[in-house]
């Protein structure tokens, strides 16, 4: 592989997860486990081509549907990886179930179902609780043209929220430095410099491109856009903004675009959020988790940078 030239933004991505990291290039997808043994483990797949991602706000919703699935199946790869023979007595009935009796196009749909059933459940607590809560108060204590205030102020404290408490957790913890280690490791690559671990470890574990920044611009984002919708009815309220959710992602998805490939006042301003909550989901690594970051995305790069530009 040509070694970059000068520092360049990069279309190479990935998601932390159980003892591993997944990375995403142009053309081709690896997911990098630490077995328990020590070695790591290397799967891959290839980067599918569909029409809607040339469509702008429409690609944003669907991104984050596919997104959803890909990121629950390696997820749930990286667990069986890492913890081995221990995997097998960690199953529930249901999983043991469902490898020996669902066909492979069954558990694929099934895990899909999961993923948008997380992604569902997420929407709940940050979007529509919120709404509700603020409605509840408003009963008791009319809040008048406040509403609009103290339910963005509740969607980002209850999100905060949720993301310290995960911190607390020791396995998340783990997930959230390889979480540093993804991060540490593409910056190097977009740096121009060898992937070494002494090169990766000097570089920052903040990114403008980050799941974590695209979820707190879409909370900021839904603040604006749904500060506009009624608030005669709440039960209303919460209707029209599940039916704006995916005008909401595609507005989303397109700064965070921007913002991963120029560098400029409005981008900076589009990634000081992301940045600043990454703190919470990004800690320094260890040498090991580095050696895993540089195993998912070394086979992932193309044979010259140009082929990876954002």
């Amino acid at each position: 592989m040509e070694k970059p030239k000068a520092c360049f933004k990069t279309s190479v991505g990935g998601q932390a997860l159980m003892e591993g990291i997944m990375m995403r290039g142009p053309e081709k997808i690896c997911v990098a486990v630490r077995k328990p043994d020590g070695s790591i483990d290397l799967s891959y797949d290839q980067v599918k081509r569909h029409p809607w991602q040339k469509i702008p706000l429409v690609r944003g919703a669907a991104n984050m549907i596919e997104n959803l699935v890909l990121g629950y199946r390696y997820l749930m790869h990286s667990a069986e990886i890492s913890m081995g023979e221990d995997y097998e007595a960690e199953q529930s009935k249901f999983d043991k179930w469902l490898e020996a009796h669902a066909g492979p196009r069954m558990q694929s749909f099934l895990l899909a179902l999961a993923a948008v059933c997380g992604g569902l459940l997420a929407i709940v607590l940050f979007l529509v609780l919120p709404t509700a809560i603020v409605g509840l108060i408003d009963r008791f204590l009319p809040l008048g043209g406040f509403k609009v205030v103290v339910e963005g102020a509740l969607k980002l404290a209850l999100f905060v929220g949720y993301l310290f408490l995960c911190t607390r957790m020791k396995e998340i913890h783990r997930v959230f430095e390889y979480h540093g280690a993804e991060h540490k490791t593409i910056a190097c690559y977009e740096a121009g410099e060898l992937l070494t671990v002494e090169n990766v470890r000097t570089k920052s574990r903040f990114h403008p491109r980050c799941g974590t920044s695209f979820l707190i611009l879409v909370l900021i984002v839904s603040i604006v856009l749904f500060s506009v919708l009624p608030w005669t009815s709440t039960g209303l309220r919460v209707v029209l903004k599940l039916l704006l959710l995916p005008l909401l992602m595609g507005i989303s998805y397109e700064l965070i675009k921007l913002a991963g490939r120029y560098d400029n006042l409005f981008t900076r301003i589009i990634s000081a959020p992301g940045l600043w909550l990454q703190r919470l989901t990004t800690f320094e690594p260890d040498d090991s988790m580095i050696e895993v970051a540089i195993a998912a995305v070394t086979p992932v790069l193309p044979e010259t940078p140009e082929g990876a530009a954002w």
